[in-house]
Order: C-alpha cells, then sequence, then structure tokens
C-alpha cells in the first residue's frame, strides 16, 4: 500500500503567512465589527474551464488536508507580524490560538469537474475560514493544472507509460507538487527524488548527453553504464549519430538492452528507423524511449510510431499552456447572525465582467444517462433530488477540525482513471471544444 499520503514523511513548515495580508486586514476589521464569528461557507469554483479543455481534474486535496492542519502562528510569525504592523494586538491574541475547527467537504481527489462545480466547500467561522482561501486556491490552482494536463496526455498515450521528468523546468518545490499531481493525472514514474521520498512515487533514471562527453568515446560511456547499472538499462542514443550510437549499444549490452531513449530529432521518423534497425541486430525486446518537449498532441501524433514510453517536462509541469485552473474561493452563505443556530442565507457577487457567482450552500450530482455514461453536471441548493441521491460528488473532507478523508495517491490515481472512463467518448478529444458535460443549476426548497 503506498502510505505516502496518510502522513508526511518529512517536516514541512507552517502554511499560515502562506496567504495574502488582506485575509488578515478583513480578520481584523470582522473581530472590531462583531461579525467575525458569523457561521459561513465559502466554495471553490471555476467559471470555466481553459480554453479548448473539455473536463477539469480536481487534484491538491491532499496537500490541502495538510495545508489546513499545519495553519499555525508560532511565535516567530506573530513577531513578524507584530514588527511589520501588519495587524493589532487584539488580531495577534485571536491568531496565536488559531486552530481551524470548522467542515470541509468537496469533490474527492481524482475526480473531474466542471464550471459551477462546488469543487471544495469550507464552513465555520468567517474568521477561521477566510484566512484558508490563498493556500487552498495556490494549491489547488497549480495541482490541478497540472493534473488535467496530465490526464490529457495519458488518454493520448493509450496503455504507453508516462515518466515525468519536469523539476528542471520550475520551482524545486512547485516540481514535487507537479509530480504528484501528474501521477493523479495518469503519469507512472518521475525523475524527482523529493517526490518519490514524500508521496511514494516510483522514481526512474539513468544518464544524459554530459555522461556521453565526459567519456572519451560513445562505445565507452555506454560500457560505463552497463558495467553499473546492467543490461536492462536505457542508452540515450542521439548525443551524436543514432545509427552509429543503437549499433554501439547493441553491441556492448547485447540484444537484452533495455531500451534507448531519443530526445531531439523528428521523432516520428527516428523512431521507426530505431525500431527498425534494433530489430535487425536481434534487440526485439529493446524498448524505444522519446523525449524532447512533448506534449499531448506531440504524443497523438506518435500513437502509430514504435514508441514503448514517453518522458515529458516543460509542458507537464506549465500545464501544457494553461498553467493554472482559474478557481476562486467565494462566500456564498453566512448566518444572519452570531446565534449559532441562526439560519443561512445566501450571498453572491453581482458585477459586470463574467464575475458573477450562484450564492447558496450548494451540493453537486452527477446525472448518467441510460447506459451509465455522465450526461450532466447537475448543482443545486436545497434538497437534492431523489433521483440524484446516490449520484452525488461531494465527501467529507475535514470534520470539526479533523482530517477524515486522507487517501493513499494509488488510491486516487484510479479513482482518476474511472471517472475519466465514465465521461462521453468526445472528453478524450484533443480538438478544441466545449466542456463535455453542461451544467445545470437547479433550486429545490428544503422539505420538498
Amino acid at each position: 500500500m503506498n502510505t505516502a499520503d496518510l502522513g508526511l514523511p518529512v517536516r514541512v513548515p507552517s502554511t499560515a503567512l502562506f496567504t495574502d495580508q488582506y485575509e488578515l486586514t478583513m480578520l481584523q476589521a470582522a473581530l472590531k465589527a462583531g461579525t467575525a464569528e458569523r457561521r459561513s461557507v465559502f466554495e471553490v469554483f471555476t467559471r470555466r474551464l481553459p480554453d479548448g479543455r473539455r473536463y477539469g481534474v480536481v487534484a491538491g486535496t491532499g496537500r490541502v488536508l495538510d495545508a489546513v492542519e499545519n495553519f499555525r502562528f508560532d511565535t516567530d510569525l506573530l513577531a513578524f507580524l507584530r514588527e511589520r504592523d501588519i495587524v493589532d494586538e487584539t488580531t495577534l491574541d485571536w491568531l496565536a490560538g488559531y486552530r481551524f475547527s470548522g467542515d470541509v467537504s468537496g469533490y474527492p481527489e481524482g475526480e473531474v469537474y466542471f464550471p459551477g462545480s462546488p469543487i471544495m466547500r469550507v464552513e465555520g467561522s468567517f474568521a477561521e475560514c477566510v484566512l484558508l482561501e490563498t493556500v487552498i486556491l495556490s494549491i489547488l490552482n497549480h495541482d490541478s493544472a497540472i493534473a488535467a494536463a496530465a490526464s490529457r496526455m495519458s488518454s493520448a498515450a493509450g496503455e504507453r507509460p508516462l515518466i515525468e521528468m519536469g523539476a528542471r523546468r520550475t520551482h524545486e518545490l512547485a516540481a514535487v507538487a507537479a509530480a504528484r499531481a501528474a501521477y493523479v493525472g495518469g503519469f507512472t514514474t518521475t525523475s524527482d527524488l523529493a517526490a518519490g521520498f514524500r508521496y511514494g512515487i516510483p522514481t526512474v533514471g539513468t544518464s544524459a548527453h554530459a555522461f556521453t562527453l565526459l567519456h572519451d568515446t560513445e562505445r565507452d560511456a555506454f560500457r560505463a553504464q552497463i558495467d553499473s547499472l546492467g543490461r536492462g538499462t536505457t542508452l540515450l542514443v542521439d548525443t551524436y549519430d543514432v545509427a552509429e550510437a543503437v549499433r554501439t549499444a547493441v553491441d556492448v549490452a547485447g540484444p537484452e538492452l533495455g531500451a534507448v531513449r531519443i530526445d531531439s530529432g523528428d521523432l516520428l521518423l527516428v523512431a521507426h528507423r530505431v525500431r527498425q534497425q534494433l530489430d535487425d541486430l536481434g534487440a526485439t525486446g529493446t524498448r524505444i524511449i522519446v523525449t524532447s518537449d512533448l506534449d499531448e498532441y506531440a504524443i497523438a501524433s506518435l500513437a502509430a510510431a514504435p514508441v514503448d514510453a514517453y518522458g515529458v517536462g516543460t509542458q507537464l509541469v506549465t500545464g501544457s499552456g494553461h498553467p493554472t485552473a482559474s478557481m476562486v474561493y467565494k462566500l456564498v452563505a453566512r448566518a444572519e447572525s452570531d446565534d449559532p443556530a441562526a439560519p443561512l442565507v445566501p450571498v453572491a457577487k453581482k458585477s459586470t465582467g463574467g464575475k458573477t457567482s450562484v450564492g447558496g450552500r450548494k451540493w453537486a450530482a452527477r446525472r448518467l444517462d441510460a447506459y451509465g455514461v455522465a450526461e450532466a453536471e447537475v448543482v443545486g441548493t436545497g434538497d437534492v433530488p431523489a433521483d440524484l441521491a446516490d449520484r452525488q460528488l461531494l465527501v467529507d473532507l475535514v470534520r470539526a477540525g479533523e482530517v477524515v478523508a486522507r487517501e493513499p495517491l494509488d488510491t486516487v490515481r484510479d479513482r482518476h482513471t474511472a471517472a475519466r472512463a465514465g465521461l462521453p467518448l468526445s472528453a478524450t478529444q484533443l480538438s478544441r471544444g466545449e466542456p463535455v458535460l453542461p451544467t445545470e443549476y437547479v433550486h429545490c426548497p428544503s422539505g420538498n
């Protein structure tokens, strides 16, 4: 069992300052106004998917749970806030005892989502919920963007495995989160050892061009690698002349050579030539791995090529052109007063420019057609209709401040595979188009 997500095996710092200053100034003003303890409901959603995307992927939920648990204002953080005069002493005293004690519900990690889906719902006092806005959005926006790109690449790759290798193309800590999100989206391994250590993701890696260039000849480099790592290793064959490198690789390793990697050139043409050459040399079991700025479109173009695996870096960790999921965190309901029994009233921003939102504490369900294929994302307030009761999407994540839904990462990955498989076939098309499911808003009065 993958136990990495059941508790980080590395120490992480407080997440309390992974926030914007206005979260704290709002807190200070609410404390003074006497509204800070008013029961409130915040929801995370996106108004639209990135241009051309048919579905989104929920990723980062496990990291959000860690962030909420580690949202603590220790002595050093409070001293920083005091020295900068960011908030007053009353607010500092309140922050010193901060522990999130509310509830969090949401789409389970790995699930797909659509415009308007209440991806995460945070409930508690205004004060404790508003402080979590920035860190929650930071994690979900980044990880969901990477997972969506990974999912598209995984769909394009079919049964061929994908290697995440983008650490050198992004921030060193973002690289770890990106590897995790890529694994959720369908990648099988990562080159990043920190991701392997923290999350238990399988790691791979052999050599770069520098290793070949270090040696007097390519043969010397191949021999050194095989002597160290065995005949099952992967040899990089495009440092000089590919055809000559393949001949040398098989001569040194024999037909038991594990794989060759191609990192440049016309990958479609070169892959066919290398496959023919390997077969002619008797290395029929030697696999071909291709890298070099791949994205989902390049992977799809290689579907008919004799390729066994893909390595993806830059395009993956930058979301293949869409590095954020554009999620927002909005107050959708709040109590009429500070009385714990006071009823919730819907609230919503009303403005021009496409930034409106729908008020009210929401549920979500996915309606299926007669063949068991998803046909609509239904988002509603009030009671859940009986015909959708067993199709609800939100699950409990935190109850009364305690995390209740940590999962092994492999469970999350399997969930995404199943969720994507339940969508209409057009979901995996790479051509531009609208979200594959429409979002329907309904209101069912309580008691009906």
